[in-house]
Formats: structure tokens, C-alpha cells, sequence
């Protein structure tokens, strides 16, 4: 098959639009040259790219990171159609409309292995797919061993902690919602929650999730926050031989676990994040299936959407989850 080429002078412009983080707490909107793609590579003209909750450091400001930083980068979730396809790539085409899993995303224009693409469905036509979180929420559960009866606990309802809430009810298990937000509760219980319970004081949770256990607690507890105190609550709601699960992003910082505790209980702790790209693109290819057959559903958790132009308040608002926010979109297309 002959590579097809980008046409630099029709329907891939010679320049596009990329956000670049010059400074802590400052985007910069720059035009750059479009990248081309290089064998084995596919150039997507990105619709929209997710805003995911690993971009907070760098956007607050970290001594270890180095501005500006490139362009488009930490960007990660897009979504978009191939308009180029660089030599060797066969089974994808001109047109596709695809999840990618790339660097560069906060961008009108990204190149990516044709290997970090999936290919969605028509039923998905028009529907926003930021597919590396959903990927990322399949493998965790799959990581988790959630089995029909059991009693889960899941900390911390934002994006993940709803998906992981609608698998775990979907698979049977009686899902225990904890959260700080009463919008986040609400989600969470229309997610399939049968018991919301506030994350505010440490010792009512725990009190009442030993009552609604019987004394036991939970079979399994997942961790979605990131921080130190929903860590430590998490691993008291761990059952004896029980299994807590660490999805939070924890990179602000070190963490101490109350190994006396973690050892007298038995608790199986579970480190939920993957790390190769093929586990990675497995968890999207699956959370497009079951997307597509009705048996997930991220759409009303996608809250909040903004123009490339105003990337800084999206990474805001997600610091600062305000009422009714769940997770921020990028649409490239509303830059225009």
C-alpha cells in the first residue's frame, strides 16, 4: 500500500494552533509549523483532548520542571480523525475517527504510533471520547478482582471513582461512595451507589461503614484521590485479607502507611496504575466496546468544556471542582 502523504497545500494547513504552559498558572496559544508524520506514525487532527488531573503539578509549579514547556504537551486524551498517514500504516485510513494515546494533545494537530490509535465506532459519531482515562478506569477495575456480593468502598467521586462506581455496581457488588462534594454523592448514586456517605470526618465514616458492614468492612476499597488522609481512611475501611486498591495520583509529594495496620489486617494493596503502553491501549480498546454496546456511560460526567484558548481555566476549575464539576474537555474545534 502507498503511504499516503499530508498535502501541504489543501486540507492539512502548513501551521496550526498549539498551548503551550510558559510559566506556572500561564498557557500561551502559539502557531508552530504541523508536525508530519514519520513511518509507522499517524497525523490526527484532534477534535478535543480530556483535561486530566496529572496536569495539576505542572500547572501549579514544580522546582523540578522546566518552562516553557513543549508545545501541546500534557495533553494526553484526545480524540480526533487521521488526516495523514506516514509510511507503513495499514489498517488504519484517511478519515478514521480515532482515540489516541499521545503527548502533544492540547493541540490542533498531533502525531502518534499507529499503535496508540483505536478506532471508534460510528454509534460514536459526534461523542466526545477522551479514551486514555477510560481505558485507565477499565484496568483498574479489572485490577481490583471485584467480584458479585462483595462490599466496595470507592474514595474520592470524581471522573474515575463514577466509572469505577457504575462497573463495580455492573458487576454486582453493593458500591459504598465516599466523597467530600454533595454533587459528587449525587453523581455517585445515580452512577448505581447504594450508600453515599461524606468525606468529612475520619472517625464518623469509619463508625458508619462498620455498622453497614456488620463489623467487617469492606472486601475491596479504591482509592481515587491522591492524598494522604483518603489513604489512610481507605486502608481503615480494608477488611481483614482484604484489598485496597491505590488508583490516586500521589505526585505532590511522600506518603506514610500505617504498615502496622496494613500487616496485622492481611490487606492485598494493589498499585493500580499501569505503565505499558500496550495494557494502556488494551483498557481503551475495551472501554470502546462497552461504551459503544451501552454498557458504560461517561457522557454526563463530561461537565465542563472550554476552547484551547482558555486551557488555563479548565486546569482551574479542576483544581478547584466548583458545584456540578466533573471533568473538563478541550474542544479544538470551539477555538474557531
Amino acid at each position: 500500500m502507498q503511504p499516503q502523504l499530508i498535502d501541504r497545500t489543501s486540507e492539512v494547513p502548513q501551521t496550526m494552533l498549539a498551548a503551550v504552559l510558559v510559566e506556572p498558572r500561564r498557557f500561551e496559544v502559539q502557531t508552530i509549523a504541523t508536525p508530519q508524520p514519520k513511518q509507522g506514525e499517524i497525523l490526527v487532527k484532534l477534535e478535543g483532548c480530556g483535561v486530566c488531573a496529572s496536569n495539576i503539578p505542572p500547572f501549579e509549579g514544580r522546582e523540578w520542571f522546566k518552562y516553557p514547556m513543549e508545545p501541546g504537551g500534557l495533553g494526553h486524551e484526545g480524540w480526533g480523525h487521521i488526516a495523514a498517514l506516514g509510511e507503513g500504516v495499514e489498517n488504519l485510513n484517511v478519515g478514521d475517527r480515532v482515540a489516541v494515546l499521545s503527548q502533544h494533545a492540547y493541540a490542533e494537530y498531533d502525531t502518534v504510533e499507529a499503535t496508540s490509535a483505536v478506532k471508534l465506532p460510528r454509534s460514536l459519531d459526534g461523542k466526545p471520547f477522551p479514551g486514555e482515562p477510560l481505558g485507565c478506569a477499565l484496568n483498574i477495575f479489572k485490577r481490583s478482582g471485584i467480584k458479585p456480593g462483595d462490599t466496595v468502598a470507592i474514595a474520592g467521586i470524581g471522573f474515575l471513582g463514577c466509572l469505577l462506581t457504575q462497573m463495580a455496581s455492573a458487576a454486582g457488588a453493593h458500591v459504598l461512595a465516599v466523597a467530600r462534594r454533595q454533587f459528587a454523592l449525587n453523581t455517585a448514586k445515580q452512577m448505581g451507589a447504594e450508600v453515599t456517605i461524606p468525606m468529612d470526618d475520619h472517625g464518623r465514616i469509619l463508625g458508619q461503614v462498620k455498622d453497614l458492614t456488620g463489623g467487617r468492612f469492606c472486601d475491596v476499597v479504591i482509592e481515587c484521590v491522591g492524598k494522604q488522609w483518603p489513604l489512610d481512611l481507605s486502608a481503615e475501611m480494608t477488611r481483614e485479607r482484604g484489598r485496597l486498591i491505590v488508583a490516586g495520583y500521589h505526585q505532590d509529594g511522600l506518603r506514610q502507611v500505617n504498615m502496622q495496620l496494613w500487616n496485622w489486617r492481611g490487606i492485598d494493596v494493589i498499585n493500580a496504575h499501569e505503565r505499558e503502553m500496550q495494557v494502556y491501549i488494551d483498557g481503551i480498546r475495551e472501554a470502546v466496546s462497552l461504551v459503544d454496546q451501552g454498557k458504560l456511560n461517561p457522557f454526563p460526567l463530561y461537565t465542563h468544556t472550554y476552547p484551547l484558548s482558555r486551557l488555563g481555566e479548565a486546569l482551574e476549575a479542576t483544581i478547584e471542582r466548583p458545584n456540578g464539576f466533573m471533568k473538563a474537555l478541550v474542544s479544538m474545534e470551539a477555538e474557531h
